[in-house]
């Protein structure tokens, strides 16, 4: 399968990349350690006019600087202290949108995703959940500002679906939002188990 072009992530309708990256395959390579999945959910970021976003208002910090790079490259923050979450950065330099990646379908290093997340055989909670599936790929801050067509972390080309076929709902834990909580920016695929929770 051929990787995304970069071309594919300066869309500037974030909302748009987040329905059209479900299906797709995303992959690691940590040390020789390849895993990877189908990507069963994401959530859409619209950059400064959107009050979940961490750029809300253009603020530009230390960490939100890989939100204005042009798409193509990762952001992976650390949330809570304990989780680190993965995030595309979409559509053009200066404007900081990004799609979270919450969760996937395992295809890839079973073994090696078993492992990462200490359990013993595979049930949903392997990847369904933005941080289950860091810990299970390996992402951590080291692969915050990767170029997503190189060989560290990457996207393939895999399945598209249609509206019919998406579940579209509210974000999960952005209540600080107010009322851009409410925006239905959270995309999963319907009936797929590997989702971090089957509705809002």
């Amino acid at each position: 399968m051929s990787k995304l072009s970069l071309a594919f992530y300066q869309q500037e309708d974030v909302v748009s990349v987040a329905k059209q990256l479900l299906g797709k395959k995303l992959f690691t390579n940590i040390n020789g350690i390849v895993t990877g999945g189908i990507i069963t959910e994401t959530e859409a970021y619209d950059g400064a006019i959107d009050k979940a976003c961490h750029a809300y208002g253009g603020k530009y910090t230390n960490r939100t600087a890989t939100m204005f790079l042009k798409g193509g490259v990762t952001y992976v923050y650390l949330c809570y202290g304990i989780h680190h979450l993965l995030n595309v950065v979409s559509g053009k330099e200066g404007n900081p949108q990004a799609v979270l990646i919450r969760a996937i379908e395992p295809v890839v290093g079973l073994e090696a995703m078993l492992q990462r997340r200490k359990m013993d055989k595979l049930a949903p909670r392997i990847t369904a959940g933005p941080g289950a599936l860091s810990q299970a790929l390996g992402i951590d801050k080291q692969l915050n500002a990767k170029d997503l067509s190189a060989n560290e972390i990457w996207i393939e080309d895999f399945e598209s679906y249609n509206d019919d076929q998406i579940v579209a709902t509210t974000r999960i834990g952005v209540a600080y939002a107010e009322e851009h909580a409410l925006w239905p920016f959270r995309f999963y695929v319907k009936g797929n188990k590997f989702v971090s929770k089957p509705s809002s």
